[in-house]
């Protein structure tokens, strides 16, 4: 870790993790993890309340927003699109604007800047993240709880006086916190801080992780819904689907390693100086006029996996969702949009795994399409975030089926991490850094994966 921040790290032990937390005021460090947790559920309960409330705005009328948008004239989708975009544009000029020196992004700010954000910009544009997705723009909500769950770590730390290398470490889990209460996910917000974000897994990050996690997700159920993202049937696990598992491993790791480069090109060739006006009512008013078509498009995506997964698409629809929905996310991502990747990539591994498994299905019957598409949804996400545990952790959370599938599950998230891992060693955060920041992160984080 030497040489990453901005300061001296103190003494690690051999793992690379601060020997400061069991040292002489870590009770400091503990109280801060306490509210870390209290502060992010708070306010990723209020982000999420926010995102229905702007979304019941734009697509009004019962029903989630696919079914909202399905409903709306070709007129709505284009002006609310166009007006996102003009939100966007003028939201990102203005956020522009705040700028002290330190990053926006978590995943740089942990690795080179001690965990040190630019506040108030972070937390503005996680507020316009949310606005433009309940909007429609294809990112995910993630981002915003993240990013709020950061920026109340960073604080807490320099009210704290917290060593760099305990900053560190809260700002990743305040981020963990922020994805776990947004989800209702303790256990894989907790291992995504650490193994995604972190890059280490340790006893003693575990702990700090699993308690910020924990009552951050505790404290937003008092508002959010306790119950599974997508409820699932009980699907069968057989020797087809672990044979089915083996053959699209491969597949999964491969698309994985093209999506992490077409977000890493994306991000490189975002709009500068006027252009960051115009290009995100461009992108927005585009996506608006061909979710006239495909309302799915539109949103984080959520509507789509809860389809997949229950197997309630065609095979055809598959397809062109398959192409269609990455295409949107890197179309907005590209326009200067804010927004998290963890539903549309997650979407993407869906419609890769139920299309695969409904071809699968032509030659051996009997292994459900849905059943498919967890498979495949688990694999991209490992894949993308170089982060299998975490992965495998999240899909059972989020479905609320911690064994049925799990062999062939864990079997595609192995083959297809280790494919991706071996032609990409990026991750689809490590996609937003520059060539230099990656470089120095892959170095650092060379020893822990053997």
């Amino acid at each position: 870790m030497k040489g990453l921040g901005r300061s001296q790290a103190p003494a690690s032990d051999r793992d690379g993790v601060p020997a400061t937390l069991a040292q002489p005021g870590a009770v400091g460090f503990w109280l801060a993890v306490l509210l870390t947790g209290v502060a992010t559920g708070i306010s990723a309960a209020a982000l999420m309340r926010l995102l229905e409330v702007v979304q019941h705005l734009a697509w009004p009328g019962p029903g989630t927003l696919l079914d909202a948008a399905a409903r709306a004239g070709a007129w709505r989708h284009i002006l609310v699109l166009l007006g996102a975009g003009a939100i966007t544009g003028a939201g990102q000029f203005v956020l522009g604007r705040l700028s002290s020196g330190n990053s926006i992004d978590i995943t740089a700010a942990i690795w080179f800047s001690a965990g040190r954000l630019q506040r108030l910009r972070t937390l503005g544009s996680a507020v316009l993240s949310i606005v433009i997705v309940g909007m429609g723009a294809s990112l995910g909500r993630e981002g915003a709880p993240k990013h709020a769950g950061a920026v109340i770590a960073d604080a807490l730390s320099d009210r704290g006086r917290l060593s760099d290398e305990q900053r560190r470490l809260l700002v990743a889990c305040g981020a963990g916190a922020g994805m776990a209460a947004a989800y209702g996910v303790p256990l894989g917000g907790a291992l995504f801080a650490l193994e995604v974000l972190r890059g280490v897994l340790s006893l003693r990050l575990v702990l700090p992780a699993l308690m910020a996690s924990l009552i951050a997700t505790a404290v937003s159920w008092m508002v959010l819904p306790d119950a599974p993202t997508y409820p699932i049937p009980d699907y069968p696990s057989s020797v087809s689907m672990v044979i089915w598992a083996l053959l699209v491993g491969p597949v999964a790791g491969l698309v994985s390693v093209g999506f992490v480069r077409v977000i890493a090109w994306a991000n490189r060739n975002k709009p500068t100086g006027w252009r960051r006006l115009l290009a995100p009512a461009l992108a927005l008013g585009l996506l608006g006029l061909v979710s006239i078509w495909f309302p799915q498009l539109l949103g984080n995506g959520e509507d789509i996996v809860e389809l997949v997964l229950t197997d309630q698409i065609p095979f055809a629809l598959l397809l062109a969702l398959l192409a269609l929905k990455p295409a949107a996310t890197v179309l907005c991502l590209g326009s200067g949009a804010p927004g998290g990747l963890f539903t549309p990539t997650l979407a993407m591994g869906a419609l890769l795994g139920g299309a695969l498994g409904h071809a699968w299905s032509w030659f051996a019957p009997g292994v459900p399409a849905g059943a498919s598409a967890v498979v495949g949804a688990a694999a991209v996400l490992a894949a993308t975030t170089q982060g299998p545990i975490s992965a495998v952790v999240l899909m059972m959370e989020l479905t609320g089926r911690p064994r049925s599938l799990i062999v062939p599950l864990m079997l595609a998230v192995v083959i297809a991490t280790l494919v991706s891992r071996t032609i990409e060693p990026r991750s689809i955060y490590e996609a937003r850094l520059t060539d230099e920041e990656v470089a120095a992160r892959l170095k650092a984080r060379e020893p822990s994966r053997h």
